[in-house]
C-alpha cells in the first residue's frame, strides 16, 4: 500500500487545505528567512499571507495561472493572468508598475492560440496601464504539461494617494499600519463588494461543462487599479482583497481571522446576477464560495463608507458595488443575516468548488 502523502487539487483550490499546506511546509521552511535577509527593509512579509509583500516601498506579488479552458467567455488566460497580478498589487495600496510574463508551453500548441493569448496580454496591459518587461519561455514535450501555464509576477509602487487615505482612517480610529491588509480590519468598518458575486466562476463552469442557461454568463476578469486607486484618493479606507479562490466567503474569513474580529453581512445586500444566483440554486453551489477575477471586497472606516461606495460606483466595473455588512466584535466569524430573518455561519470553503477556474 502506498502510504506517501501526496498533493491533491484541493491543495491549490484556495481554501481550508491550502492554508493548511502552505502553514505547514513553506511557513516551516520559508516563513524566517525574510525577517533574516531583508531586515527592516521587509514591512509585509511572507508570513503575513497577503495578496503581496512590501520591501522598502515596493510591493511585488507572483501568480501562476492554469485556468481550463484557455479561452472562455470574457476573457482567457492572458487577460486573467494580467488582471490578477495588477489587482494583487493594487489591494495592498500600490500602483502598479511593471509585470513579468513567463510561460510553459506544451510541444505542439498552436501558434495561432499562443498569438492570441499574448495580444489579450497587451490589450489588458494597455487597459491597466502597466506594461510587460521581462518574461521566459518554455516548452515541454507532449503530455509533460497541458497546454499552457502562465506566470506573471508584478511590482508597485506605494500609492500617490496612501498618505492622505491614511491621515483619513485617522481621523476617525486607529490605524498602526502603512499598507492596506487583511489584517487591519477593527470594529465599525464596514464592508463593501465592488459587483455581483461569482461572475467568473460559473463562466468557466457553464462554459468548460457545455451548461445551457437562459443567458450566457460573462466572466468579471479586469484590471482594477485604477478604481482602486481614486477610492484611495477620496480616502478611509482600510483594507482592500480581491474575492477569487474560494470566493467572497473565502476572503471574508481570511480578513475576519487575520484581523481578530467578526463580521457580519446581510445576505439580501450581497449582489449576484439572476443567471449566476440560478445557476448555483440549480448545480446546488454556493455563489459566496465561487471565485471571482475582477472584483474587490474594501472595508472602510463607517462615516466614510457612503463617499467611497460612491466614488466605486462612477466607474463601470463597480457600477454594482454595494455596502454588505460591517467588522464587529458582537460575533467572532463570519455571519450572514438571512433574507428570512435568521443567522447562519459562513465558513471558508474546503477546496474550491470550481477548480481550474485561475
Amino acid at each position: 500500500m502506498d502510504n506517501v502523502e501526496r498533493i491533491k487539487l484541493s491543495h491549490g483550490a484556495g481554501g481550508k487545505v491550502m492554508q493548511e499546506l502552505i502553514s505547514s511546509c513553506f511557513m516551516e521552511h520559508l516563513g524566517g528567512l525574510g525577517p533574516d535577509l531583508a531586515g527592516s527593509k521587509l514591512e509585509v512579509p511572507l508570513t503575513a499571507l497577503d495578496d503581496g509583500a512590501v520591501i522598502d516601498d515596493i510591493v511585488f506579488t507572483t501568480d501562476s495561472h492554469t485556468v481550463k479552458p484557455l479561452f472562455f467567455p470574457g476573457g482567457d488566460i492572458g487577460s486573467l493572468s494580467v488582471a490578477g497580478t495588477v489587482n494583487d498589487v493594487s489591494v495592498m495600496g500600490a500602483d502598479p508598475l511593471a509585470l513579468s510574463l513567463a510561460m510553459v508551453l506544451e510541444n505542439g500548441f498552436p501558434l495561432g492560440d499562443l498569438e492570441r493569448v499574448i495580444r489579450s496580454v497587451g490589450e489588458t496591459c494597455r487597459i491597466a496601464g502597466v506594461p510587460v518587461i521581462t518574461g521566459d519561455t518554455k516548452v515541454m514535450e507532449n503530455g509533460a504539461i497541458e497546454k499552457m501555464v502562465v506566470n506573471t509576477s508584478g511590482i508597485g509602487r506605494r500609492s500617490q494617494w496612501m498618505d492622505h487615505n491614511i491621515a483619513t482612517v485617522r481621523e476617525y480610529r486607529k490605524f498602526d499600519s502603512r499598507w492596506l491588509m487583511d489584517s487591519t480590519l477593527a470594529e465599525g468598518d464596514m464592508i463593501i463588494v465592488s459587483g455581483t458575486m461569482g461572475d467568473h466562476g460559473i463562466a468557466l463552469l457553464s462554459h468548460r461543462e457545455g451548461y445551457q442557461f437562459e443567458s450566457e454568463i460573462i466572466s468579471d476578469v479586469c484590471p482594477l487599479n485604477k478604481a482602486m486607486g481614486s477610492m484611495l484618493k477620496v480616502g478611509g479606507v482600510v483594507s482592500m482583497k480581491d474575492p477569487t479562490r474560494g470566493g467572497l466567503a473565502n476572503t471574508l474569513n481570511e480578513m475576519s481571522e487575520k484581523s481578530r474580529i467578526g463580521i457580519m453581512v446581510d445576505e439580501e445586500s450581497i449582489p449576484f446576477s439572476t443567471p449566476v444566483k440560478s445557476a448555483c440554486e440549480m448545480l446546488g453551489l454556493d455563489p459566496l464560495e465561487i471565485g471571482n477575477e475582477g472584483k474587490v471586497v474594501v472595508g472602510v472606516v463607517p462615516d466614510m463608507a457612503d463617499e467611497v461606495l460612491a466614488e466605486l460606483k462612477r466607474w463601470p466595473e463597480g457600477k454594482n458595488a454595494a455596502i454588505i455588512g460591517e467588522a464587529t466584535n458582537e460575533v467572532k466569524d463570519v455571519v450572514m443575516r438571512t433574507v428570512i430573518g435568521g443567522k447562519r455561519m459562513v465558513e471558508a470553503p474546503i477546496g474550491d468548488p470550481i477548480p481550474r477556474i485561475c
